[in-house]
């Protein structure tokens, strides 16, 4: 790789379109290796935090515990072979200077919790990752106003899963915040379906109050992502019920989603959308073009490269003009996946703004690993298209800025 291209790709400033800072994980002063590495996807080597079908609920870790390396050896040698493993491996010894070995473990331990009872330290990582500003999805408060609470670098994302369920007080996404306490907090009591429509209105109208920059679907995680055209009937049926059939469930969501997205489209607010993996079952991209084709108005930042579905993605944003991609976490999942991926990306996007990264993390310490990573991710293809004569050196050098800020801060607009 030529010195100059790599240079130009890490000195560029970098938007991160994506991480879940909040102040219940920054705001930990009692961090250790150990913990460190389970708040993190290497942790889900081991335990994987959400359940798939039937299985049953894992126990949660500990989280006071001291560590031992015992607790650490179970992910970087029963999992060291894992990308997430080693992009937090390689990050942590960059930052700390301190390999995670056996030998290393109490005095690397004895940092990272020097390090974490430091307010500062996570605004000094992300510095030193060259982050000019973060977009975190805090989904522990899908109403946290992020520079307040985590600092003026910061804007968020409002999770839209709770009010897709919220037909009932009681039922709860699987990050276990409710729709109905969503309302209530924001001064609304809805007793009526009507009332929760209107609430929805309010939830957007009030974004731009809590410095929220987009609505963010996961979804995924809770339901297939088939969203079929709005039944208001059965949809109300759901209201209040409680057990309601799981046609009327999906209705509702089905209609309260597409209800976001009508006035995300007539606001200009963006829509984030979790694709791939999750409840794999039901999150492949396609089960989605319905949603995008009603809403051509709404701008859609569809995420991850939708692994492993990243070519079925590549067709909707080439067919779907209203659609832009986020290759976030695709690449710490499988760096050479995501060279693929983002070689067959730049040939196919109708243009050069449709592509952003982001960390996707939880601790500084991965979010430095995991854009560390991109950024390579990025100079490797790059070189080897100006390499092969698909791009010049400028073509190269253009691209690399828009990616990593540029795109970003248009789709944002700020």
């Amino acid at each position: 790789m030529s010195a100059s291209l790599r240079e130009h790709v890490e000195e560029q400033p970098l938007y991160d379109v994506h991480e879940h800072h909040m102040p219940q994980i920054l705001g930990d002063r009692d961090v250790g290796l150990a913990r460190l590495i389970r708040q993190s996807y290497a942790g889900w080597t081991v335990a994987r935090p959400y359940r798939v079908g039937p299985e049953p609920e894992a126990a949660p870790a500990e989280p006071n515990d001291a560590g031992s390396w015992e607790d650490v050896a179970v992910y970087v040698e029963g999992s060291g072979s894992n990308a997430f493993v080693r992009t937090l491996c390689a990050a942590l010894e960059e930052l700390y200077g301190t390999a995670v070995t056996r030998e290393s473990f109490e005095a690397l331990d004895a940092e990272i919790r020097r390090r974490h009872r430091d307010p500062g330290w996570p605004a000094e990582v992300m510095t030193r990752a060259r982050v000019e500003h973060v977009i975190t999805d805090p989904y522990l408060d899908p109403l946290l106003d992020a520079p307040t609470a985590l600092g003026l670098q910061y804007t968020s994302v409002a999770r839209i899963n709770s009010l897709a369920l919220g037909w009932n007080a009681d039922v709860r996404d699987h990050n276990g915040n409710s729709g109905l306490e969503l309302a209530r907090r924001l001064g609304a009591e809805p007793t009526s379906f009507e009332d929760y429509v209107a609430f929805l209105e309010h939830f957007v109208d009030t974004l731009d109050d809590r410095n929220q920059v987009a609505l963010k679907n996961a979804l995924a995680y809770d339901r297939d992502l088939c969203f079929d055209e709005p039944d208001e009937a059965l949809a109300r049926s759901a209201w209040l019920a409680d057990d309601p059939s799981p046609a009327a469930r999906k209705a509702f969501g089905d209609f309260v989603v597409d209800r976001l997205c009508s006035l995300a489209g007539e606001r200009g607010i963006p829509v984030q959308m979790h694709l791939g993996t999750a409840l794999i079952r039901g999150s492949h991209p396609l089960n989605a073009a319905g949603l995008i084709e009603r809403h051509p108005r709404t701008r859609f930042l569809l995420m991850h490269f939708a692994y492993p579905w990243s070519r079925d993605l590549f067709g909707m944003a080439f067919t779907y003009r209203n659609v832009w991609l986020d290759f976030t976490w695709s690449f710490m999942l499988s760096p050479s996946h995501a060279r693929l991926a983002l070689h067959e990306a730049i040939e196919i996007l109708p243009d050069e703004s449709r592509l952003m990264l982001g960390g996707d993390s939880w601790h500084p310490e991965e979010s430095y690993g995991a854009l560390a990573l991109g950024r390579r991710v990025v100079a490797d293809v790059l070189q080897e298209k100006l390499d092969d004569g698909y791009l010049d050196e400028a073509g190269a050098r253009r691209l690399a800025g828009r990616i990593l800020h540029e795109n970003a801060r248009t789709f944002f607009g700020r």
